[in-house]
């Protein structure tokens, strides 16, 4: 059986630029066949009406709609439609969606909220394009080396297993803390791990650096500062991330876990060994 995943997103989250292929990483598994709709930077009502309901075109098996800020009207009106689409659905956002749970279980939406993936300091005078560009490359690098994202992958690769087998996909309700990225990381070194949770934490306070300096702060000569702080503190993050990867890299321990021929998750730790 072939898994049809529909991926929606709308605006962009550290989450978003590589989520399909944390599923299919070589391009060539083939149990799953993936769709993206986009609606483009904005996430406005009037975007998502248009694109959510064609997801329902390719007859996915279930449905991830991507998005910063659940809570805000565009992302509020998707999962209203996703609601209503009558195919297993999810919501992959950050920390503003932690106020949405008790509502996306009502609506029966499933979760999986990134608290390190971090909102942008998007203020005209600091943001340009190479900025932003920087900026998602350092969460992604945070999301990637702390084990988020494989945390991410885990989560839905067993949602496409209950769909193989026939089964009542389980929706996931599950909030992405530093602790529960670095265990999915799996680092063998305890200082590699402490770097990692560090990382992610140092990441998670991004956010308050830049709500402040987006919207709390209005003096110019204030707010620059706050959102320059925010990106440094990305960027820091971003390395100490990879100084847990480093560490297991000289030990030999990093975890690796492709998708196999058949599908399935493979794993292996020493370079020089194939996975199993």
């Amino acid at each position: 059986m072939v898994v049809k995943i529909g991926i929606i997103k709308s605006g962009n989250i550290a989450s978003s630029p590589v989520l399909e292929l944390l599923l299919d990483e070589r391009a060539d598994r083939p149990n799953i066949d993936v769709r993206i709709i986009s609606s483009g930077a904005k996430m406005s009502p009037e975007q998502t009406e248009e694109v959510v309901p064609k997801i329902k075109d390719f007859d996915p098996d279930f449905c991830i709609f991507t998005s910063p800020n659940p809570t805000a009207p565009g992302p509020a009106k998707a999962r209203e439609l996703l609601s209503q689409l009558d195919v297993p659905a999810m919501i992959i956002g950050d920390t503003p969606g932690l106020k949405a749970k008790d509502e996306m279980k009502e609506q029966g939406i499933g979760y999986i909220i990134v608290k390190a993936d971090s909102m942008i300091g998007a203020r005209r005078e600091f943001l340009d394009p190479t900025e932003m560009a920087s900026f998602n490359s350092d969460l992604i690098k945070v999301l990637a080396c702390t084990g988020a994202y494989r945390l991410i992958q885990n989560t839905i690769d067993g949602m496409i297993e209950q769909a193989e087998a026939g089964k009542e996909i389980e929706l996931p309700q599950l909030v992405v803390s530093a602790e529960k990225a670095a265990d999915a990381g799996d680092f063998s070194n305890p200082y590699a791990k402490a770097k990692a949770i560090a990382a992610y934490t140092m990441a998670e306070h991004v956010a308050d650096l830049d709500l402040k300096g987006c919207f709390m702060v209005q003096d110019f000569e204030k707010f620059i500062y706050l959102v320059e702080a925010a990106h440094e503190t990305a960027s820091q993050a971003a390395k100490l991330a990879t100084e847990a990867r480093e560490i297991e890299k000289a030990n030999d321990t990093v975890l690796r876990t492709p998708h196999m021929k058949d599908g399935s998750t493979g794993s292996k730790t020493v370079l020089t060994e194939k996975p199993q």
